[in-house]
């Protein structure tokens, strides 16, 4: 299972190729638009949240709601392409509203400079569009198709956040329970008395011009044991999700389990202890469900660290890259902080990733052949 993004963040829509996906899953549109929301929802956000109304429209690879085993395309509009026509028009743009829009002092901790020097573009604009978290839409409507895929397995996927600055603590090991979050919590915090810090470090940080990063978890249940192969580096499944979740925007590390916490402990403090009752047991899941990049039958347990956001109302130092002077950097309209949206799109790359696992492993093209498959492996698991 795989997925293929296209568009920049104010042109007319995002495209969203999705292969991979086996016949006969039947897909709920609310699921998706849900996952959509979650995406746009969260205090800090800015004003672009509330220009777009982000739907998914499917074009191509369902019928009457069911997949056909072909690559299924979705397009997301944007809303604000409206507004940015001038610019942003894939054909025509006017010369006035390309110099308003013009991008010349590249913002430190963003990709505006490098690759804007990678692909020789002299207005950063055609850099900061592509790389805009803007894309990270397209990741949700993906990730929500392989959530329909991997619920007929019984698995499902949850996030919240554990900290945004200094608010919150990043180390704490939330329960499956306390991941249930509401969808109109404001930061989507899992510690109910965390909120309040939360929400005032987000109006000091908007009050000085500044932006916050913070701490995630995102988490799986019922995966089953056997995802992912320890026989060579790039199957080993912990290294897949990973990757994915590094990829997404301002993520800059990511740990399995107690990962970080466990650096500091001993060895018969830190692993999991086996015992057989009616199966194998663990009482602790330290691990974060994988051991050797293979998942273990516990909970997949992933955080991710998200920095500030690189564009600050205030600016940062750098260089006008017409005149290479002394510039601040250049002001976009962006969030004060997008973590609660971020623990939304891990959701989605973690949902991709474990849904490309089950089809490795289960193969079939259509859902019932997959099933089958699924349900012989668990028959022999329970004779191991």
């Amino acid at each position: 299972m795989n997925f293929l993004t296209a568009g920049e963040s104010h042109g007319p829509q995002l495209t969203v190729i999705v292969t991979g996906m086996p016949a006969g899953v039947r897909l709920d549109r609310t699921n998706i638009d849900r996952d959509l929301m979650r995406r746009q929802h969260g205090y800090g956000r800015g004003g672009r949240m509330k220009i777009e109304r982000d739907e998914a429209e499917i074009t191509a690879g369902i019928r009457g709601g069911e997949t056909l085993g072909s690559p299924i395309a979705i397009t997301i509009r944007n809303a604000d392409f409206d507004n940015w026509r001038g610019a942003m028009d894939p054909w025509e743009i006017e010369e006035a509203d390309a110099k308003k829009r013009r991008v010349h002092a590249p913002r430190p901790g963003h990709v505006d400079l490098a690759g804007g020097m990678k692909y020789g573009r002299r207005d950063l604009r055609d850099v900061l569009e592509r790389a805009s978290a803007r894309e990270t839409a397209s990741r949700v409507a993906a990730g929500a198709i392989a959530k329909e895929l991997l619920l007929q397995f019984g698995i499902e996927i949850r996030s919240g956040v554990l900290s945004i600055g200094a608010a919150g603590d990043a180390e704490y090991t939330p329960g499956w329970d306390e991941l249930d979050i509401p969808d109109d919590s404001p930061v989507r915090a899992i510690r109910k008395t965390d909120e309040a810090a939360m929400l005032a470090a987000i109006d000091a940080a908007k009050e000085a011009g500044e932006t916050l990063g913070g701490a995630i978890v995102i988490a799986a249940s019922n995966v089953p044991v056997g995802l992912g192969s320890y026989v060579q580096w790039n199957e080993k499944l912990d290294g897949q999700i990973g990757q994915a979740i590094l990829s997404v925007h301002a993520v800059k590390a990511v740990s399995i389990g107690d990962g970080i916490a466990a650096a500091r402990k001993s060895g018969s403090e830190v692993h999991d202890a086996i015992r057989f009752q009616d199966g194998y047991r663990r009482d602790t899941n330290r691990a974060g469900g994988l051991e050797g990049g293979v998942t273990n039958g516990q909970h997949v347990v992933v955080r991710a660290f998200m920095k500030p956001i690189s564009t600050t109302r205030k600016g940062i130092p750098s260089v006008d890259i017409e005149t290479r002077e002394p510039h601040r950097s250049q002001w976009e309209r962006s969030d004060v902080t997008a973590v609660p949206a971020c623990g939304v799109v891990c959701e989605a790359m973690l949902a991709i990733v474990l849904a490309g696992a089950m089809r490795k492993k289960f193969g079939g093209d259509s859902l019932a052949e997959m099933k089958r498959s699924f349900q012989a492996y668990l028959d022999d698991l329970r004779n191991y």
